[in-house]
């Protein structure tokens, strides 16, 4: 059986029992959804936004689906107690794709904010799921909307700050008993988020995904953010799984005018991880910064593929990429800036940087720009090398061992990324992080179930 066909099947055989554990807004696209999947199927390499990754080969293994909703209220704490700094953030859990609503955050959160399960409010939903995320042009978007039977709502009204950050961890542990599942004891999880910053309104948000179980995990995973006139939203996404896990991500972004968005992908631990970003400035004046980090080594790989459309003038972005690449460790970098027609005064700068530690290590990077007005600022750029030899001589020089000093020039590398990030408390912590990878050392905190 191909990797389309088994999940043709699955819908086909299960259809009603996936609506009937859903809701609504969600149901109203699953159909449509699935006839997409059907007719795209799964990317080839061939495609130009898929060329650096097999999507097929991820999707064809027989995972295990949890569409009975089994265990979906499992205590996250019982899974996850790692005794990090305090963040000052409000948390929240999601367990699988499944929002965990029976803890909340001590601190309250401002009048007409919303921070729950998409089953809970189907009217935000109706006004605003699958806007954003079109299944009728990827097919991973189509599965997870064929799929996804809960997911996150965060809803900002109108003029509010939410000046606590929210902190969301995306913990993937098996709720079956392992009996029930194919061989390997695999899990695949659709998880659905859908952010709405209205009029005026700022939040900022992170997310954290870790793996509680050490078995095969697959996530598909979209992200749809609607960012208003005059807006703000911080978007920082963190993976800390493992090498048996599978990450597929689609994220989607709207700017009004002139709105503001960060968004910042950090990838420390994983197995294979795919990361798409697309991201349209709609309205004269909104602004964007794009930055990612990706460490890796062993045989893990890391492709991130990003897409920015200037659709309107006096519009501006900035995108900075930086891999650090050891072993046999593969990393993609794609980025695309399109400036549509009449979108003059537009100001973009895109730039990845890469190193590879090892003979064996690859990076393969493609960044384009597609441009289609006149009065522009554009700019594009990557570099792929090796530590600056001198750089390590002259450290060795003054008694620094020819490891340390590896160590020092590689956090720096990565410093100019984690700096972007506006959280003072969280850039400290990935300072910490970071180094810890860089030494070969998993995060290994008091009473972490997965890092013993």
């Amino acid at each position: 059986m191909n990797s389309q066909q088994q999940y043709i099947d699955l819908y086909t055989a299960c259809r009603d029992l996936i609506c009937r554990h859903s809701t609504e807004p969600m149901n109203a696209v699953r159909d449509e959804a699935f006839d997409h999947f059907r007719r795209l199927g799964f990317p080839t390499q061939k495609v130009e936004r898929y060329k650096y990754t097999d999507m097929a080969r991820l999707f064809a293994p027989d995972y295990g689906v949890n569409l009975q909703r089994i265990n979906v209220d499992a205590d996250p704490y019982e899974a996850f107690r790692c005794d990090v700094p305090n963040l000052s953030t409000n948390l929240y859990f999601i367990v699988n794709d499944a929002f965990y609503g029976k803890a909340r955050p001590k601190a309250p959160l401002p009048d007409g904010v919303v921070v729950g399960s998409l089953r809970d409010h189907p009217d935000i939903a109706a006004r605003y799921y699958a806007r954003l995320a079109h299944s009728a042009d990827d097919a991973v978007t189509a599965l997870n909307t064929m799929l996804a039977q809960d997911g996150l709502l965060v809803y900002v009204p109108r003029g509010v700050r939410v000046e606590r950050p929210l902190q969301v961890i995306n913990i993937l542990k098996n709720p079956l008993d392992a009996t029930r599942l194919p061989d390997g004891g695999g899990l695949m999880v659709n998880r659905r988020v859908l952010i709405v910053v209205e009029e005026d309104a700022e939040v900022k948000m992170l997310f954290c995904d870790h793996a509680a179980d050490d078995r095969p995990f697959l996530t598909t995973q979209v992200i749809e953010a609607h960012v208003a006139d005059r807006a703000a939203l911080d978007l920082y996404c963190l993976e800390e799984t493992h090498s048996k896990n599978v990450r597929v991500s689609n994220v989607y972004v709207d700017q009004q005018r002139d709105s503001r968005v960060r968004h910042n992908v950090i990838t420390l631990h994983n197995g294979i991880t795919r990361n798409r970003l697309d991201l349209t400035l709609s309205a004269p004046g909104a602004e964007c910064g794009c930055y990612g980090c990706v460490i890796a080594d062993k045989q893990q790989h890391v492709d991130n593929n990003t897409l920015i459309t200037h659709r309107a003038p006096h519009c501006t972005s900035d995108e900075l990429y930086k891999y650090v690449l050891d072993g046999q460790a593969t990393g993609a970098f794609a980025g695309r800036v399109l400036v549509e027609h009449g979108a003059q005064q537009t100001t973009s700068q895109m730039t990845n940087q890469n190193l590879t530690a090892t003979r064996e290590a690859r990076m393969l990077t493609q960044p384009m720009l597609e441009i289609y007005a006149d009065d522009v600022k554009c700019a594009h750029g990557c570099t792929v090398g090796q530590l600056n030899d001198a750089a390590l001589f002259y450290m060795r020089q003054r008694g620094i061992a020819e490891h340390e000093a590896k160590l020092l020039l590689e956090n720096a590398f990565v410093c100019e990324v984690i700096d972007k990030m506006q959280l003072e408390p969280l850039r400290n912590r990935l300072h910490y992080l970071v180094e810890k990878r860089f030494r070969g050392e998993l995060s290994k905190c008091e009473g972490c179930k997965l890092c013993k």
